[in-house]
Protein backbone atom coordinates (compact mmCIF):
# COMPACT_ATOMS: atom_id res chain seq x y z
CA UNK A 1 0.00 0.00 0.00
CA UNK A 2 2.73 2.45 0.95
CA UNK A 3 4.72 1.63 -2.19
CA UNK A 4 1.67 2.09 -4.35
CA UNK A 5 0.82 5.40 -2.72
CA UNK A 6 4.39 6.60 -3.16
CA UNK A 7 4.29 5.68 -6.85
CA UNK A 8 0.98 7.52 -7.29
CA UNK A 9 2.35 10.65 -5.62
CA UNK A 10 5.46 10.49 -7.78
CA UNK A 11 3.29 10.20 -10.89
CA UNK A 12 1.22 13.31 -10.22
CA UNK A 13 3.75 15.31 -8.15
CA UNK A 14 7.16 14.17 -9.42
CA UNK A 15 9.99 14.53 -6.92
CA UNK A 16 13.17 15.30 -8.82
CA UNK A 17 16.84 15.66 -8.01
CA UNK A 18 17.72 19.36 -7.75
CA UNK A 19 20.80 18.72 -9.86
CA UNK A 20 20.02 16.41 -12.78
CA UNK A 21 16.19 16.38 -12.47
CA UNK A 22 16.14 12.59 -12.24
CA UNK A 23 13.12 11.16 -10.42
CA UNK A 24 15.06 8.07 -9.32
CA UNK A 25 15.48 9.10 -5.71
CA UNK A 26 13.62 8.77 -2.43
CA UNK A 27 11.14 11.47 -1.45
CA UNK A 28 13.29 12.52 1.51
CA UNK A 29 16.37 13.15 -0.67
CA UNK A 30 17.22 16.39 -2.49
CA UNK A 31 20.00 15.02 -4.67
CA UNK A 32 20.67 11.69 -6.31
CA UNK A 33 23.85 9.83 -5.37
CA UNK A 34 25.50 10.80 -8.64
CA UNK A 35 24.99 14.53 -8.05
CA UNK A 36 26.15 14.25 -4.43
CA UNK A 37 29.33 12.55 -5.63
CA UNK A 38 29.93 15.31 -8.19
CA UNK A 39 29.64 18.21 -5.73
CA UNK A 40 32.99 20.05 -5.74
CA UNK A 41 34.53 19.21 -2.37
CA UNK A 42 37.41 21.40 -1.23
CA UNK A 43 39.08 18.93 1.14
CA UNK A 44 39.73 21.86 3.51
CA UNK A 45 38.41 20.07 6.59
CA UNK A 46 41.31 17.62 6.34
CA UNK A 47 44.12 20.15 5.93
CA UNK A 48 45.49 22.84 8.26
CA UNK A 49 46.66 25.97 6.47
CA UNK A 50 43.93 25.65 3.85
CA UNK A 51 42.76 28.74 1.90
CA UNK A 52 39.96 29.54 4.37
CA UNK A 53 42.40 29.57 7.29
CA UNK A 54 44.88 31.63 5.28
CA UNK A 55 42.16 34.16 4.46
CA UNK A 56 41.99 35.07 8.16
CA UNK A 57 45.72 35.19 8.90
CA UNK A 58 46.45 38.47 10.66
CA UNK A 59 42.75 39.30 10.81
CA UNK A 60 41.20 36.87 13.29
CA UNK A 61 42.68 34.34 15.72
CA UNK A 62 41.21 30.98 14.70
CA UNK A 63 41.88 27.46 15.86
CA UNK A 64 40.62 25.83 12.66
CA UNK A 65 38.64 26.93 9.63
CA UNK A 66 37.19 25.15 6.61
CA UNK A 67 34.51 25.15 3.96
CA UNK A 68 33.06 22.01 2.43
CA UNK A 69 32.41 22.91 -1.22
CA UNK A 70 33.65 25.37 -3.81
CA UNK A 71 31.05 27.98 -4.78
CA UNK A 72 30.92 29.08 -8.41
CA UNK A 73 28.24 30.78 -10.46
CA UNK A 74 25.74 28.63 -12.33
CA UNK A 75 26.71 25.58 -10.31
CA UNK A 76 24.77 23.02 -8.30
CA UNK A 77 26.21 24.49 -5.10
CA UNK A 78 24.78 27.87 -6.08
CA UNK A 79 21.43 26.22 -6.79
CA UNK A 80 21.43 24.70 -3.30
CA UNK A 81 22.18 28.11 -1.77
CA UNK A 82 19.38 29.76 -3.75
CA UNK A 83 16.99 27.02 -2.65
CA UNK A 84 18.01 27.55 0.98
CA UNK A 85 18.14 31.33 1.14
CA UNK A 86 15.40 32.47 -1.21
CA UNK A 87 12.99 29.59 -1.84
CA UNK A 88 12.28 28.37 1.67
CA UNK A 89 14.00 25.02 1.13
CA UNK A 90 15.14 24.22 4.66
CA UNK A 91 16.04 20.61 3.78
CA UNK A 92 18.78 22.03 1.53
CA UNK A 93 20.38 23.59 4.62
CA UNK A 94 19.99 20.40 6.64
CA UNK A 95 21.65 18.45 3.83
CA UNK A 96 24.60 20.85 3.72
CA UNK A 97 24.91 20.74 7.50
CA UNK A 98 24.89 16.95 7.63
CA UNK A 99 27.59 16.78 4.97
CA UNK A 100 29.65 19.31 6.98
CA UNK A 101 29.14 17.26 10.13
CA UNK A 102 30.44 14.14 8.41
CA UNK A 103 33.45 16.09 7.13
CA UNK A 104 34.16 17.35 10.65
CA UNK A 105 34.10 13.83 12.09
CA UNK A 106 36.29 12.47 9.30
CA UNK A 107 38.86 15.25 9.67
CA UNK A 108 39.80 14.73 13.31
CA UNK A 109 40.55 18.46 13.44
CA UNK A 110 37.30 19.69 15.03
CA UNK A 111 37.16 17.33 17.99
CA UNK A 112 37.16 19.82 20.87
CA UNK A 113 34.32 22.10 19.72
CA UNK A 114 31.86 22.89 22.54
CA UNK A 115 29.01 24.49 20.62
CA UNK A 116 27.74 25.62 17.24
CA UNK A 117 26.96 29.31 16.73
CA UNK A 118 25.17 30.32 13.51
CA UNK A 119 26.17 33.67 12.08
CA UNK A 120 23.21 35.82 13.15
CA UNK A 121 20.86 37.60 10.80
CA UNK A 122 19.32 40.94 11.60
CA UNK A 123 15.80 40.46 13.01
CA UNK A 124 14.27 42.29 10.06
CA UNK A 125 15.97 40.07 7.50
CA UNK A 126 15.21 36.91 9.47
CA UNK A 127 11.54 37.87 9.73
CA UNK A 128 11.40 38.42 5.97
CA UNK A 129 13.13 35.11 5.18
CA UNK A 130 11.38 33.20 7.94
CA UNK A 131 14.56 31.65 9.33
CA UNK A 132 18.31 32.02 9.55
CA UNK A 133 19.93 29.79 6.92
CA UNK A 134 23.07 29.40 9.06
CA UNK A 135 20.95 28.07 11.91
CA UNK A 136 19.43 25.44 9.60
CA UNK A 137 22.94 24.38 8.58
CA UNK A 138 23.93 24.19 12.26
CA UNK A 139 20.95 21.94 12.92
CA UNK A 140 22.22 19.57 10.24
CA UNK A 141 25.72 19.57 11.74
CA UNK A 142 24.23 18.91 15.17
CA UNK A 143 22.33 15.86 13.88
CA UNK A 144 25.66 14.26 12.95
CA UNK A 145 27.94 15.51 15.73
CA UNK A 146 25.57 15.92 18.67
CA UNK A 147 26.94 19.41 19.35
CA UNK A 148 24.47 21.94 20.80
CA UNK A 149 23.31 24.90 18.71
CA UNK A 150 23.31 28.26 20.51
CA UNK A 151 21.36 30.94 18.67
CA UNK A 152 20.85 33.87 21.05
CA UNK A 153 24.27 34.58 22.56
CA UNK A 154 25.14 36.93 19.71
CA UNK A 155 22.94 39.54 18.09
CA UNK A 156 23.12 41.32 14.78
CA UNK A 157 21.80 44.68 15.89
CA UNK A 158 21.99 46.55 12.58
CA UNK A 159 20.42 45.76 9.23
CA UNK A 160 22.92 45.62 6.38
CA UNK A 161 22.23 45.39 2.69
CA UNK A 162 23.51 42.42 0.69
CA UNK A 163 27.30 42.27 0.57
CA UNK A 164 27.47 40.55 -2.80
CA UNK A 165 28.16 43.72 -4.80
CA UNK A 166 30.72 45.20 -2.39
CA UNK A 167 34.49 44.92 -2.49
CA UNK A 168 36.57 43.73 0.46
CA UNK A 169 37.14 47.15 2.06
CA UNK A 170 33.51 48.19 1.61
CA UNK A 171 32.33 44.90 3.14
CA UNK A 172 34.58 45.40 6.16
CA UNK A 173 33.39 49.00 6.69
CA UNK A 174 29.79 47.87 6.28
CA UNK A 175 30.26 45.48 9.23
CA UNK A 176 31.53 48.00 11.80
CA UNK A 177 29.38 47.97 14.93
CA UNK A 178 26.90 45.47 13.50
CA UNK A 179 27.18 42.73 16.17
CA UNK A 180 26.95 42.54 19.93
CA UNK A 181 27.24 39.75 22.51
CA UNK A 182 24.08 39.80 24.61
CA UNK A 183 24.53 36.52 26.54
CA UNK A 184 28.28 36.18 27.14
CA UNK A 185 27.77 33.55 29.85
CA UNK A 186 26.78 31.09 27.12
CA UNK A 187 30.15 31.54 25.42
CA UNK A 188 32.41 31.84 28.46
CA UNK A 189 35.33 29.35 28.41
CA UNK A 190 33.99 27.67 25.26
CA UNK A 191 35.48 26.64 21.93
CA UNK A 192 32.91 27.97 19.48
CA UNK A 193 32.35 26.91 15.88
CA UNK A 194 30.95 29.92 14.00
CA UNK A 195 28.95 28.66 11.02
CA UNK A 196 27.95 30.47 7.82
CA UNK A 197 26.64 29.42 4.42
CA UNK A 198 29.25 30.96 2.08
CA UNK A 199 32.60 32.62 2.78
CA UNK A 200 33.72 35.23 0.27
CA UNK A 201 36.01 37.94 1.65
CA UNK A 202 35.39 36.86 5.26
CA UNK A 203 34.52 40.41 6.38
CA UNK A 204 31.32 39.37 8.13
CA UNK A 205 33.00 36.44 9.87
CA UNK A 206 35.87 38.72 10.92
CA UNK A 207 33.53 41.30 12.45
CA UNK A 208 31.40 38.70 14.21
CA UNK A 209 34.38 36.67 15.38
CA UNK A 210 36.04 39.65 17.02
CA UNK A 211 33.03 40.06 19.32
CA UNK A 212 33.05 36.37 20.19
CA UNK A 213 36.73 36.50 21.12
CA UNK A 214 36.07 39.48 23.39
CA UNK A 215 34.36 37.06 25.79
CA UNK A 216 36.73 35.69 28.44
CA UNK A 217 38.69 32.58 27.50
CA UNK A 218 36.86 31.79 24.28
CA UNK A 219 38.39 29.95 21.34
CA UNK A 220 37.01 30.28 17.84
CA UNK A 221 36.83 28.06 14.77
CA UNK A 222 34.92 28.72 11.54
CA UNK A 223 33.08 26.46 9.12
CA UNK A 224 31.02 27.21 6.03
CA UNK A 225 29.16 25.16 3.50
CA UNK A 226 30.96 26.81 0.61
CA UNK A 227 33.90 29.01 -0.31
CA UNK A 228 33.99 31.30 -3.34
CA UNK A 229 36.83 31.02 -5.84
Amino acid sequence: MNKGLSSLIQLFFPHQCIGCKSDALALKHLLCNRCIYQLPKTGFFLHPGNPVEKAFYGRLQLEQAAALYYFTKNSLVQDLMIQLKYRGNRPAGLFLGRMMGLAMLDSGRFTDIDLLLPLPLNERKQFTRGYNQAEIICNGISEITGLPVICHALRRKQYTESQTTHGRVARWLNMEGVFEVNEPELLLNKHILLVDDVITTGATIEACGSYILSVTNTKLSVAAAAYTI
